[in-house]
């Protein structure tokens, strides 16, 4: 048997690159917009290094055998993302000012702050989780403290929760946090432990209507549940995004379990349903449903009104037109025109200036973490290591998605952050420890499994037995 290699070295060959290609990056940014390159433009990339080698040290050491690609492509997007921030800064600095602003001032310094915060959460998340599947035993707890954070915006008042109209945020003071992008990660696991236990029942199947297995009715109920979860975010968090998020994780995650095509028809039309309904109501009824109405009404038409209500959506056309195939080249946009180009249009903010070819370069590295956390799940030996994999991968490929379909007018516009790219910390940490249990889980999948006495061979992390109920398969001889 060919004996696995651990690739560390691929991984730190790759994430060299990636800090080569960040520190590049900065310098054409200060060469178009300060018409020289200052002696720091380096030191973004090396305390950005510094961080990402560090973790790399923990990788080799917590996780030896797991995806060598997806520290790389994930410190590239985070580099990249901190490299456009403080590009922002230079541009709202006076002209005699930016040659002497600190590196670490301004968005992009709070943003390597953050970084930091965020990777020190990850490699601390490896440490203390050294089997997946020992998750599994907090399932319950997890679901309902997801559904807690998914809520308590929800009840608050306005001035403490909504930004742009959408209330996903919890603000005390300066401080503010998205638990959403936490509940995420918590409600997967609930959602993979309970699709573990209950997938025999729902792949059962009781008519077939154009070659397609349809499952009981009786069988609808944890999808309805769900739905109207996603529904109820939809209506009282006003954002489609998140709605979308959830209810697309649970139904894909589903599928995965039950290799049934049918569940995601049913999804499709329950969501799809549901958002007409809503649209619909905020027509007539108003109330809760009317932010809806309006974003529904700005993506049919934003240049009805565009210098008033579809004024971000046109900005953010208007800097992927004019950013062409190329772009105008890192620094030589007008990104501010855009608002809010930090969080919710950091992606047409940056598509202006390196265009079409750029872009589409950070979606195939987007690609390639979804693609490498979906190899990690069908190569991991157990049903909640494929579930939680397969979910986390898909929820990551769904946001960009939503995200990217938003600023271009695909769908709507949402509340949601380009992952590894916005400002923010409560996306970059939530976004680091996923993959965190993704590097955990292709650890698993990648490690060459221990022969034991017994009659079984079992993976690596702890007989099956010792973790109190956690849903395994051991694979036979």
């Amino acid at each position: 048997m060919r004996l696995a290699r651990s690739r560390r070295n691929a991984e730190l060959s790759l994430l060299l690159l990636a800090l080569v290609l960040v520190a590049a990056y900065g310098a054409i940014v200060e060469a178009n917009m300060l018409d020289t390159v200052t002696p720091d433009f380096w030191m973004p990339a090396a305390a950005l290094g510094v961080v990402f080698l560090g973790m790399h040290l923990v990788i080799r050491w917590l996780a030896p055998f797991a995806d060598p690609a997806l520290l790389p492509a994930v410190a590239l997007l985070n580099g990249i993302g901190v490299g456009f921030l403080r590009r922002l800064d230079l541009s709202k600095a006076a002209p005699v000012e930016r040659e002497t602003l600190a590196v670490f001032a301004g968005t992009g310094g709070r943003q390597l702050a953050w970084t930091l915060a965020a990777v020190v959460l990850a490699a601390g998340l490896l440490a203390l989780m050294r089997d997946h599947r020992s998750v599994s035993r907090y399932a319950y707890t997890l679901g309902l403290a997801g559904i807690v954070l998914v809520m308590i915006p929800a009840v608050l008042p306005g001035r403490f929760s909504e930004i742009n109209g959408a209330k996903l945020w919890i603000r005390v003071g300066g401080f503010s946090i998205q638990p959403g992008e936490f509940a995420k990660l918590a409600l997967l696991v609930f959602f993979a432990y309970y699709l573990v236990r209950k997938r025999e029942v729902l792949s059962l199947a009781s008519r077939r209507i154009l070659g397609i297995d349809f499952p009981r009715g009786r069988d609808l109920g944890p999808v309805v549940v769900v739905w109207l979860i996603s529904l109820l975010v939809l209506v009282f968090e006003k954002d489609l995004g998140t709605s979308l998020l959830y209810f697309g994780m649970f139904v894909v995650t589903l599928y995965i379990a039950t290799e049934r095509v049918s569940w995601l028809l049913i999804g499709l039309v329950l969501f799809f349903g549901g958002a007409y309904l809503a649209y619909v109501l905020g027509g007539t009824v108003g109330g809760p449903f009317a932010n809806f109405y309006t974003r529904a009404e700005i993506w049919l038409d934003p240049f009805a009104e565009p210098y008033d209500r579809g004024y971000q959506l046109v900005q953010g056309l208007l800097g992927l037109g004019s950013g062409g195939l190329f772009g105008t080249g890192p620094g030589a946009g007008e990104p501010l025109e855009i608002p809010e180009v930090q969080n919710d249009f950091i992606f047409a903010g940056i598509g202006e200036e390196i265009g079409l070819f750029g872009l589409t370069a950070l979606l195939v590295t987007y690609l390639l973490i979804v693609e490498r956390g979906l190899r990690a799940g069908l190569a991991v030996r157990d049903s909640f290591g494929k579930l939680v994999a397969g979910g986390l991968a898909f929820t990551l490929g769904l946001q960009v998605f939503v995200i990217v379909g938003g600023i271009s007018k695909l769908i709507p516009l949402t509340g949601q952050t380009t992952p590894f790219l916005s400002a923010g910390g409560s996306s970059l940490m939530a976004n680091w420890l996923l993959i965190a249990v993704l590097l955990r889980i292709s650890d698993a999948a990648r490690r060459p499994v221990t022969q034991g006495s017994g009659p079984a061979a079992r993976p690596a992390g702890g007989p099956p037995e010792q973790l109190h109920g956690a849903p395994t398969e051991v694979i036979r001889p």
